[in-house]
C-alpha cells in the first residue's frame, strides 16, 4: 500500500516553477501541499470550471500554482495569509508560472477578518490550508461564500495520519477528527475523504 501511495504521489510531476516553490516554502518552514493533493486541488477547480477560488494559506504559492493551472482562464485567485514575506515568495512565483497579476488578488491578514469582506455565493472553490484549530470557523465562512454546487477542499484532513486512533486526544486531532464528523453528518454538504498528501477533505456544497 505504501508503495501504491507513493507512486500516486509522484504521477503528477511538477515542473521547475513548483519545485522552486517547493523549495522555498522549505526554507521558510511552510509545509507545502504535497504533488497529489496538489493536482487533486488541479482537478477540482477544472472540475467546477472555476473562476473564483478562495485560499486561506498562501504559503510560497505551491497550492495556489496547482489552483490557478486548474482554473479558467479569466479565474481569479483570491489568497490570504498572515506573513508577508510568504506572500512577496509567491506572488513572484505565480509570475514565474506565467499568470498576470490580475489574475491573483493576495491579502494580508488572518482569514478569520478576512473572509466576513467576502462575498456571500461569490466562490467556486475554497482550499482551507491553516491550523487545524481554525477549521470549523472556516467551514461556516465556506459554506456562505461557495455558490450551490461550488467545492471545499480542506488540507490536513488525515491529522497527520492519527485521525483514526481513538488514543489520539491531542487538541488538533481532535478538531479534524469533528470538523470531518460534522461534515459527513451535514445536510449541507456532499464530502468525499481523499488519501492524498496530508489527506484532502473534499466536500462539494448542496
Amino acid at each position: 500500500m505504501a508503495h501504491a501511495l507513493q507512486f500516486a504521489e509522484s504521477y503528477a510531476a511538477e515542473d521547475l516553477v513548483l519545485r522552486t516553490a517547493r523549495s522555498l516554502a522549505r526554507e521558510v518552514g511552510v509545509d507545502a501541499v504535497t504533488p497529489g493533493a496538489g493536482a487533486a486541488l488541479r482537478l477540482l477547480a477544472a472540475a467546477g470550471n472555476a473562476r473564483a477560488v478562495v485560499e486561506i494559506g498562501t504559503g510560497t504559492g505551491v497550492s495556489g500554482v496547482w489552483l490557478l493551472r486548474g482554473m479558467r482562464p479569466d479565474g481569479v485567485l483570491t489568497t490570504i495569509d498572515v506573513e508577508v514575506e510568504h506572500q512577496r515568495i509567491a506572488r513572484r512565483i505565480f509570475l514565474e508560472a506565467g499568470f498576470p497579476s490580475g489574475r491573483t488578488r493576495i491579502i494580508t491578514g488572518r482569514a478569520l477578518d478576512v473572509l466576513p469582506r467576502l462575498a456571500d455565493g461569490a466562490y467556486d472553490l475554497v482550499f482551507v490550508d491553516a491550523e487545524a484549530t481554525g477549521f470549523s470557523a472556516c467551514v461556516d465562512a465556506a459554506l456562505r461564500l461557495l455558490r450551490p454546487g461550488g467545492v471545499l477542499a480542506l488540507n490536513g484532513a488525515l491529522a497527520g495520519g492519527r485521525i483514526g486512533d481513538p488514543a489520539a486526544r491531542d487538541v488538533e486531532t481532535v478538531t479534524v477528527r469533528e470538523t470531518v464528523k460534522a461534515l459527513r453528518e451535514s445536510e449541507h454538504w456532499i464530502p468525499a475523504l481523499l488519501p492524498v498528501g496530508h489527506g484532502l477533505l473534499a466536500a462539494v456544497k448542496g
